[in-house]
């Protein structure tokens, strides 16, 4: 079992079996002055109190372990959370506006629970009544995946144009904002780091780290988040999604709705959530093999291929993270290539409210080569 936030391991009882067994029979040698040969029956006894001995110090070890946040996992990590009020969050659901287009301009409704679709298994259904006033040829509504978790993400606009349950005066549907908002239930090493950020919410003169830790409970999902303020009483919230995601305006507007509470911000704060800045950068590389490893060349293309991608989502997984060539030469190099020319990108300085992100992408093999 290993442990976060980059701390040392450690034991609290001595677990291996081979240990335990010299142990008790060096202390047997002591008592009796006698060695216990392999075959003896005694020293057979002895091996079979070991394993006992052995499965109740795995117990110890991993009971004591399971109080401290650095190794504490399920429902283990859900008590320690409750130390300092920290819930796990739970799954939530993605979200779209969906725009019913329809063929008689007279007053209607659309019930809840109607459901769209993109025609792929995963349903979206409107979430209360919405009434359509005469004279209207369309309405957008909110609606909301029927199944939580990411699975109702990343639909574009117009991918969800199918209506399940038929009303017979809507001619059309199409979604008009990409879904986005759905989460599996939060991971071990995600809750753990709120948790150990939990002591920061505690004040309300307005830290950093205040306000950072309530909007990564907007969604689980947030994975960093850029606060500052650019001028007197203002402060500037840019959540990042996982993967290097741009939010889009529901999660935005969650990551508001739980900075701006009354008893989260200070009453002269003025609160406003952005999106981050992106910065784009170009990667244009050349790489060659060895002719050593002519026989695997095909393998290597495709680990430096994985390799260029790696990169690509370590760059954008982190508000502020500067462009860094020298991480891209390290990665392909690491895949097995023996020599790499990066034309672009160059060393590039990212602000803290800014991410960096991909624009064109042209990997070239040049071929076998010597050394």
């Amino acid at each position: 079992m290993t442990s976060r936030f980059n701390l040392p391991n450690i034991t609290f009882a001595e677990k291996s079996a081979q240990q335990i067994e010299a142990d008790i029979l060096n202390r047997y040698e002591e008592l009796t002055g006698k060695r216990l040969a392999v075959a003896d029956p005694r020293r057979k006894l002895i091996q079979a109190i070991v394993y006992i001995i052995t499965v109740q110090r795995n117990l110890i070890d991993f009971s004591a372990k399971q109080n401290l946040l650095g190794y504490s996992s399920g429902d283990y990590l859900d008590h320690v959370g409750a130390l300092t009020n920290t819930a796990r969050l739970q799954p939530t659901y993605a979200k779209t506006t969906v725009r019913f287009h329809l063929s008689v301009s007279q007053q209607q409704t659309i019930p809840a629970g109607t459901r769209v679709t993109a025609g792929d298994g995963v349903f979206f259904a409107t979430t209360q009544d919405v009434t359509v006033d005469a004279g209207q040829t369309y309405v957008d509504v909110e609606v909301q995946c029927t199944e939580a978790g990411t699975v109702g993400n990343g639909y574009l606009p117009g991918e969800i144009n199918q209506l399940v349950d038929p009303i017979q005066w809507v001619e059309s549907v199409e979604n008009i904002t990409e879904s986005e908002g759905g989460a599996d239930l939060e991971d071990d090493d995600a809750y753990a780091e709120r948790i150990q950020q939990a002591p920061e919410s505690f004040s309300v003169a307005g830290p950093e780290g205040a306000y950072e830790y309530w909007a990564r409970t907007a969604n689980q999902s947030i994975i960093d988040v850029s606060v500052r303020s650019p001028s007197a009483g203002t402060v500037e919230i840019r959540p990042l999604l996982e993967g290097g995601e741009i939010p889009g305006q529901d999660i935005l507007d969650a990551v508001l709705e739980a900075c701006n509470d009354r008893k989260v911000r200070p009453l002269t704060d003025q609160v406003q959530v952005l999106a981050p800045e992106q910065v784009s950068y170009d990667i244009t590389l050349t790489y060659w093999i060895s002719t050593e490893n002519s026989s695997t060349a095909a393998t290597i293309q495709q680990q430096v291929n994985q390799a260029v991608e790696d990169y690509k989502l370590w760059q954008k997984s982190k508000l502020g993270r500067d462009i860094d060539p020298s991480e891209l030469v390290y990665r392909v190099k690491n895949a097995g290539a023996k020599r790499v020319e990066v034309t672009s990108p160059v060393y590039t300085q990212v602000e803290t409210y800014q991410v960096a992100t991909e624009g064109n992408v042209t990997v070239t093999y040049g071929g076998l080569e010597d050394d």
